[in-house]
């Protein structure tokens, strides 16, 4: 079984104060990944951090309101970058049997390429979906540049032995 795994897409991170790469365009993205996922009988899964910023049950921890949440998804809760550290992730997706994973989200320097990377190493197939994360500029770096970045570098690393991870765009991802 497939499932979406969306990264941090919430209120705290997503709102007007808080400019992210190609924002809503990214939430299209995501919104139109986890209707496919859900057509093909995948699991959709909002992984929300939670922090001084955005404690559990605040608004702010709330997933961003724009983004489309069914009965059937699926809420993991974390508080470090990695999506399986002290969470029920990696129990739940042995239940569901997931074998792949497509995972967005934000944020595409934190979150996201370190759950990327930790489901690579726990025996998962990853799809990252180039077009489906964002981040904010940094001061070193700006927030288009880190996107394209990681998309590169996951293209080029080095994976255990009959592991997959592809880099495609949501459109790519869900072709028919």
């Amino acid at each position: 079984m497939d499932t979406l795994l969306v990264i941090d897409m919430q209120r705290a991170w997503l709102g007007e104060t808080s400019p992210r790469f190609d924002k809503d365009a990214v939430i299209e993205r995501i919104n139109l990944a986890a209707q496919h996922m859900r057509q093909r009988a995948g699991k959709v899964v909002f992984v929300r951090h939670s922090n001084a910023e955005a404690s559990v049950g605040s608004a702010a921890w709330q997933v961003d309101p724009r983004l489309a949440v069914t009965a059937a998804d699926h809420f993991i809760d974390k508080t470090a970058c990695d999506a399986f550290l002290h969470t029920s992730l990696q129990a739940d997706l042995a239940a569901w049997q997931s074998d792949r994973l497509y995972i967005c989200g934000l944020a595409t320097e934190f979150c996201v390429d370190t759950t990327i990377r930790a489901a690579i190493s726990k025996g998962f197939d990853v799809v990252a979906l180039s077009d489906a994360h964002t981040t904010g500029d940094r001061p070193h770096l700006g927030a288009g540049q880190i996107v394209a970045h990681h998309n590169w570098i996951w293209s080029h690393l080095a994976l255990p032995v009959a592991r997959s991870l592809q880099v495609l765009t949501v459109e790519q991802a869900f072709a028919d």
